[in-house]
């Protein structure tokens, strides 16, 4: 049962951010101070409190393997701190002296970016301890959140407006903007966070060169949290995947945990929200903070949970048994005092693009009745009839289409066509479904992309190459060209041809390391 392990009441303001390294936990403060706190006891180091900043703290940042701390503060300076003795490695000034809000590392940690209140993005490095990069009027109002993606190539960031910007990281000169996307979050974003496991962020993942997509969170001044597709390759672009309600206030922060099965959000209505962010469902809530949430994050074991508060404290909390299990089935909802003890679960909320509660079961071994269950659960039970008399099973269901669902199920709405195809598509991404392997043979956790047919997301058996020039599992992409499609389903470009050809090549790779016969 997750509990309140600690309460860290030693700063003077407000707990403006919170940051774990594998050895250590930091919290900034509007005292003007870093406390840095010993795992897993939380008892204050020895050289703590790092003092250098002369007003606020904003935000305070670890490196990849925790040897620096980054903090940045209202006072214009953004510290590089070494963590082994608390040390300053590095002071800088941002250009204009104007109040630095943000700060990250890059996945590297050769980098660090920053976003200021005069609209700039600043990248130094960390190696040769100099300013890099200035992105002057990055955004018409100030940056309030930057990260890297997780493959080092990109920087986002989000402002004041509720805008949200695209820049290419690696190239220092190229400051043109690579995505623009207009009140991205309503009445401004004052967070995003980047799944570190989702799309082209899975360790050692091998998703094609022409593809790169990541799952984005972002928060602001109303009280959703919402899910984006965040795409850079082969064009930048975001698509909502879904809008997750449950806060009564504006929500001010998010955080993902480092393996990406949950996520954290924490706002005015002093709660603490944890989500299973695949699915779109609430997991529980912890309560305890007498004022709004600052910041929150997880430990890199995803052990604990810190939430830094206007109250002047740190909450850590100690999530035990309730990490969620790898299973379609929703854990139960949960809100947790600051004692520790189970209060009244609020109701479930209907998440759009949320995924099936039908249990453990793979996709493509559900019944019509399971496939019925699982509309319910998504919130479209008025069709559940309909796919059941018409026999929709899992196998059915995966190889659904836009024009499937409007002429052959009637399902007129466009909004709950889509609902459905998204919902699919997270039950794919998910992972919650066989990857097709005859009986006996052995599964591996993680299998690379270029080995599961794009449409599907199961290892391909019998693959062929497209005129797009992606392989397809011979029966998906057939299925895909019968129902008239004659675009890619990767690209949405005209197909030149509908001529399948067999990849042996790969067909021989993916027998000989999964023993398929």
């Amino acid at each position: 049962m997750a509990n309140l392990f600690i309460t860290l009441a030693s700063h003077g303001n407000d707990v403006n951010s919170c940051a774990f390294s594998p050895t250590m936990l930091a919290t900034g403060s509007g005292d003007k101070a870093i406390r840095l706190w010993n795992l897993p006891d939380f008892e204050e180091l020895s050289f703590s409190p790092l003092l250098g900043h002369s007003y606020y703290v904003n935000c305070c940042v670890f490196s990849i393997f925790g040897t620096m701390l980054a903090s940045c503060s209202t006072d214009g300076k953004i510290i590089l701190w070494d963590t082994k003795n608390g040390d300053s490695l590095q002071v800088w000034h941002h250009p204009s002296k104007s109040i630095v809000k943000v700060c990250s590392f890059s996945p590297d940690s050769q980098q660090l970016v920053t976003g200021a209140t005069d609209h700039a993005i600043c990248v130094f490095s960390t190696v040769t301890k100099q300013l890099i990069r200035v992105i002057e009027n990055a955004h018409e109002n100030f940056v309030s959140c930057v990260s890297f993606t997780p493959d080092n190539m990109n920087i986002i960031s989000g402002s004041g407006n509720g805008d949200l910007k695209v820049w290419q990281a690696q190239n220092i000169y190229a400051n043109k903007c690579l995505f623009y996307g207009a009140e991205c979050q309503d009445l401004g974003m004052s967070s995003l966070a980047i799944s570190p496991t989702f799309g082209s962020a899975t360790p050692n993942s091998q998703t094609p060169g022409d593809k790169t997509y990541f799952l984005l969170a972002t928060c602001g001044g109303n009280t959703r949290v919402s899910l984006w597709d965040l795409n850079i390759l082969p064009k930048c672009s975001t698509q909502l995947r879904c809008v997750l309600e449950g806060h009564t206030a504006n929500v001010v922060t998010v955080a993902f945990s480092t393996d990406g099965k949950m996520l954290a959000s924490g706002g005015m209505d002093k709660m603490v929200i944890v989500w299973c962010p695949i699915v779109g469902r609430m997991l529980f809530t912890l309560e305890g903070h007498d004022r709004y949430i600052t910041s929150v994050t997880f430990s890199m074991d995803n052990v604990f949970l810190a939430s830094g508060s206007a109250d002047r404290t740190a909450k850590i909390w100690s999530l035990g048994e309730n990490m969620p299990a790898t299973s379609t089935e929703a854990p139960p909802l949960i809100n947790l005092s600051a004692e520790g003890t189970v209060a009244s679960a609020p109701p479930a909320v209907p998440q759009q693009g949320g995924a099936s509660a039908v249990g453990p079961k793979p996709l493509p071994t559900w019944k019509p009745e399971d496939v019925a269950d699982w509309l319910k659960d998504i919130g479209l039970g008025q069709y559940a009839d309909t796919f059941k008399e018409n026999l929709i099973d899992g196998e059915e269901l995966q190889n659904l289409t836009n024009e499937t669902l409007s002429q052959d199920l009637s399902v007129k709405a466009l909004g709950h066509r889509q609902k459905i195809l998204r919902a699919v598509q997270v039950v794919k991404e998910q992972g919650f479904y066989s990857p097709g392997l005859p009986s006996g043979k052995r599964k591996h956790e993680s299998v690379p992309d270029e080995y599961l047919c794009p449409i599907t997301r199961q290892i391909m058996t019998d693959p062929v190459i497209a005129a797009d020039g992606f392989s397809y599992e011979r029966t998906s992409i057939q299925s895909w060209l019968r129902t008239g499609n004659h675009t890619s389903p990767m690209t949405n470009a005209p197909l030149a041809h509908t001529n399948l050809t067999p990849n042996r090549s790969l067909k021989q790779i993916i027998q000989r390391i999964y023993e398929l016969t």
